[in-house]
């Protein structure tokens, strides 16, 4: 009988191991990702999101030592307080009941409601509140939780109905009720006949009292918890509600009662460390803007008492309350002396700010735009944009910036003691830049006034910047027409750093002396991006940030970090060892309140080596220099890294194409602990791998891709494979790519899966020549990985979106060893292309080719041949690979006509040409139904053609419009 068994085992195709599946379209909901994440200050606690890509998410709260943990299904909004004691966040209403009540239309008051959830940390005891709008705690504070309730349900109990006696009786009731309003009527008539009409007025020769007040949206019940106590207090009809950082006070704006007349809208300042409340204004049509000095004995709004709502203009006025004040007291309003001729005070959100010390209130200020003629009928009025050759910005720009423009404010400065005005920021100087947190004694500002219309063919403006005395507001130039304005100052604005792209130098001002100087100039690598391959000047690597006292200033390379001297006189040092093993170093920040490093800090720095494409963390201890690698290994490195206020404690996620990314605690000088484990179902799948690929490309330069094979990949078969790019991807090597219906890119996952082959090669490029790049790295790319022996050099396809989707054109053009092509949105023709708009932005195109990702590098004028030569369209006879196009009427950033030129010219020469119009779709899918639809569409398409499948009826039939929303042509 054992014989028998193990016979049995050994026959061939039979394992004692299921095998396992290829992903297919219905995993897409499930696949998790991780959301938010935060930590506690004393680093004991990590709460994170695990979301489903379309679903219900999880919020997990756990120790840092393992030993704890709470879930709070569908929470999101994460929040633990200052003190290190509670969590708190939000619920989402079950994604079901949501969507059925969207399909459903129901009222925005109708919707389900979010709920509040709080948790004392170690604890397993979650108090959920229903129905909340929103929800606060102090910056600084642990004791408060303030959360603003929504209005509550209408009451749905019936009342009990009567039995039949009862309402006999009540009918009976009624009928003696109206026979008595009827003889009063009638006897009130004959007397009006004998006396006159008098007698039918108002008594007291008054009429009834009617309130003229508009009705307001009411607020709500506002609760303030103080979590140490337990202890409430509600708060009526609240809007809205602040505190200030430190969580000693409590601003809270209340609307009036509509079926109250002696109700008034107010603010409150509620002081929490005694319980004194004090209405500090009273009677308004709508306040905003709050703000508080950080002490909360300050308070700066504005408010608007005169208008209606439905008013095309409002004027709002600046208020101001301090700490011994009766009430607050009118600032400033557009008649207030230092504002310009027909300015006012801007409403726009954080426009007010105190600076650090509360000594100084800034503020925001706009111009008074005219508003539209009502008095002209809609059906008369004419509607034209006039393009003037002057204007800074062409049409298109205006028009998508209009609302921006019509509330962009500009920086000003109160001054209390002369009790007027002092404006810094204008029309022609729109960016201010504060220093020492608004207390500085020098402001800088930035100004491309005079030099914005070469924006349409640079990309870029030139810009002045000045020196600023915020309590004057007189100006003074420091450099003109500067290329890269990236202004640095120094922390108390003694000094400004900037760097010069056209020069590739840094620069310093020097306040005090006035003077502008170079400084790093003892540093022999290149500031400036050394891989730059358009045709502009390279960016700067950038600023790290200022050492502390305004003693050095340190800045990146390539690779490593330098400590500068501001004066340009001490010799600059290399405070990092990257360059020699080629691992790019980098600052990160988990204080979002640092202003400055100080000498004795320890900092906390990314690695990514080149060479493998790890990464990793490790520290740099300013007062001694060391350098300690924390970890490096062959992982990604999840952007977000965060650190414990008061403890060596960090949390980030990693992972790698086989492993989808986690969280994980680590306590510095010891090993990092893994707390989620997302996606366990990929376990189930047939996954992949992914390899760095070396081969030498046309050019004769080293190139390099990623190469991905199915997790049961047989060397000895052959394999369809599909070629997939943008520019440069190789370093997301270890990048974990979801299996998900993507906007545009590749399903790589998806495909790997079900027994494909994906090349992602990196591609460089010579100005003037983008196709020629592509050709000398995609095709050398794809002839080196065929070599390897395990794919079929008759199966091989494109995919590529956007840039992609030209190179794509362009290759086609040019060789006729692929034998599918899907390419997305694609310039077929730089000659319209170059005049045409981005709509997204309102952008004219003419500076992509000329300074940007189209790498002309010349006017169309001046090397039109250049134009001709990188245009598919024009070498299309040559083309015989089937092609899908991807070009959506509302592409936000090719003109959807690229694809209409290159369909119908296909179409014209008799090509096999299809191409998908998803009907107000932007660049790049947005809706989600969408997205689904074309992963099914493509796969269908590379699997006829690359491994012989049936076609589906949208391959061979198309969809006639006649047909449009009935048969989506995806059968067979």
């Amino acid at each position: 009988m054992r014989k028998l068994i193990l016979a049995f085992l050994l026959l061939p195709g039979i394992s004692t191991f299921a095998q396992k599946k290829p992903l297919d379209h219905s995993v897409y909901d499930d696949w998790q990702s991780i959301g938010e994440r935060v930590i506690s200050n004393d680093g004991k606690y990590v709460a994170y999101a695990v979301n489903p890509q379309e679903g219900d998410g999880m919020v997990y709260l756990q120790s840092t030592n393992g030993n704890y943990q709470v879930t709070i299904p569908r929470g999101y909004s994460i929040s633990i307080t200052e003190d290190n004691r509670f969590l708190v966040c939000r619920i989402r209403p079950f994604y079901k009941d949501t969507r059925d009540a969207r399909i459903k239309k129901r009222r925005p008051d109708e919707m389900p409601k979010d709920t509040l959830a709080y948790v004392a940390l170690g604890s397993t005891n979650i108090t959920k509140v229903p129905r909340i709008k929103s929800y606060k705690i102090p910056d600084e504070s642990g004791m408060w939780l303030a959360y603003l309730l929504d209005k509550p349900l209408p009451e749905t109990n019936r009342p009990q109905q009567p039995d039949s006696l009862t309402r006999l009786n009540n009918m009976l009731k009624m009928a003696d009720s109206l026979i008595r309003v009827a003889d009063s009527i009638r006897n009130k008539a004959n007397e009006a006949k004998t006396t006159g009409m008098s007698v039918l007025q108002n008594r007291n020769g008054r009429p009834p009292v009617r309130s003229n007040a508009e009705p307001v949206e009411e607020g709500t019940v506002l609760v303030l918890r103080n979590l140490q106590t337990g202890e409430e207090r509600r708060f009526e009809l609240v809007k809205d509600y602040f505190f200030n950082r430190k969580g000693n006070v409590l601003l809270i704006e209340t609307t009036r009662k509509n079926s109250d007349d002696k109700s008034l809208s107010s603010i409150t300042k509620v002081n929490l460390d005694n319980n004194n409340t004090r209405i500090i204004f009273a009677k308004f049509n709508e306040a905003k803007s709050f703000r508080m000095d950080e002490e909360g004995k300050q308070v700066a709004f504005v408010a608007e008492r005169d208008s209606s709502s439905k008013a095309l203009q409002k004027f709002y006025k600046l208020y101001y309350y301090k700490d011994g004040m009766d009430s607050a007291r009118l600032l400033a309003d557009n008649k207030t002396k230092g504002l310009p001729a027909n300015w006012t005070i801007s409403d726009n959100p954080g426009s007010i700010v105190f600076s650090k010390s509360g000594n100084r209130l800034m503020f925001g200020t706009l111009p008074i735009w005219p508003v539209r003629d009502t008095t002209v009928p809609e059906m008369d009025r004419v509607s034209v944009d006039v393009w003037h050759y002057n204007d800074d910005y062409i049409q298109p720009v205006q028009l998508r910036n209009l609302n921006t423009e019509l509330r962009r404010s500009y920086l000003a400065y109160f001054d209390l003691d002369k009790n007027e005005i002092v404006q810094l920021g204008s029309e022609k100087m729109r960016n201010i830049v504060p220093t020492q947190e608004g207390d500085g004694n020098i402001f800088y500002g930035v100004s491309d006034f005079g030099k914005r219309v070469a924006t349409q063919w640079q990309g870029f403006s030139f810009n002045d910047v000045f020196r600023i005395n915020p309590l004057t507001g007189q100006s003074q130039v420091i450099s003109k027409d500067l290329k890269g304005g990236n202004l640095q100052p120094s922390y108390t604005g003694k000094y400004l750093v900037f760097f010069d792209e056209r020069k590739q130098k840094y620069f310093a001002y020097n306040s005090v002396t006035g003077q502008v100087y170079q400084i790093a100039k003892d540093i022999k690598n290149a500031l400036g991006d050394e891989e730059n391959d358009v045709p502009d000047d390279p960016n700067a690597y950038g600023v790290v940030k200022w050492m502390e006292g305004d003693k050095s200033v340190l800045i990146y390379d390539r690779y490593d970090i330098w400590q500068v001297d501001p004066e340009g006189v001490a010799p600059s040092v290399c405070l990092t060892s990257g360059r020699k093993d080629k691992t790019v170093i980098r600052y990160v920040n988990t204080d979002p309140n640092e202003r400055f490093i100080t000498t004795s800090q320890r900092l906390l720095l990314r690695l990514f080596d080149e060479k493998d494409k790890s990464a990793g963390l490790a520290t740099l201890d300013l007062s001694t220099k060391t350098f300690n690698v924390v970890f490096k290994e062959k992982v990604s490195l999840g952007f977000a890294i965060q650190k414990a206020k008061t403890a060596d404690v960090l949390t980030y996620t990693k992972e790698t194409f086989q492993n989808s990314p986690n969280v994980y605690v680590h306590t510095m000088g010891t090993q990092a602990k893994q707390l989620s484990n997302t996606n366990p179902q990929q376990a189930n799948y047939n996954w992949g791998t992914a390899e760095l690929f070396k081969w030498k490309a046309y050019t004769g330069k080293e190139a390099e891709g990623i190469v991905y094979k199915p997790e049961d990949f047989d060397p000895k078969k052959k394999y369809p494979m599909i070629v997939y790019f943008y520019e440069r991807s190789s370093q997301g090597l270890y990048g974990y790519v979801a299996p998900s219906p993507t906007p545009s890119r590749l399903n790589i996952s998806f495909f790997v899966s079900r027994g494909y082959v994906v090349f992602v090669p990196d591609i460089w490029y010579k100005k003037g020549y983008p196709g020629q790049g592509a050709y000398d790295y995609i095709l050398s790319g794809t002839r080196a990985v065929v070599k390897q022996g395990y794919v079929d050099s008759t199966k091989l396809g494109l995919q590529g979106q956007s840039w992609g989707g030209y190179q794509i054109a362009h290759l086609i053009t040019r060789t006729n060893l692929y034998a599918a092509a899907w390419a997305g949105a694609p310039v077929v023709n730089m000659t319209s292309a170059y005049g045409g708009i981005r709509w997204g932005t309102g952008l004219n195109r003419q500076f992509q080719y000329e300074q940007s990702q189209s790498r002309i590098g010349a006017t169309l004028w001046e090397k039109p041949n250049l134009y001709i030569e990188n245009s598919p369209l024009f070498h299309l006879p040559k083309v015989k690979t089937p092609l899908v196009i991807m070009a959506n009427d509302a592409d936000d950033a090719v003109p959807w006509y690229q694809g209409i030129e290159y369909y119908t010219a296909m179409r014209r020469l008799g090509k096999k040409v299809w191409m998908l119009n998803y009907n107000n779709e932007a660049h790049n899918l947005v809706e989600r139904k969408n997205r689904k639809d074309i992963q099914i569409r493509e796969q269908q398409f590379f699997d006829h053609l690359l491994k012989g499948e049936k076609p589906s009826k949208w391959i061979t039939e198309g969809v006639p419009a006649t047909m449009k929303g009935k048969d989506m042509g995806l059968g067979y």
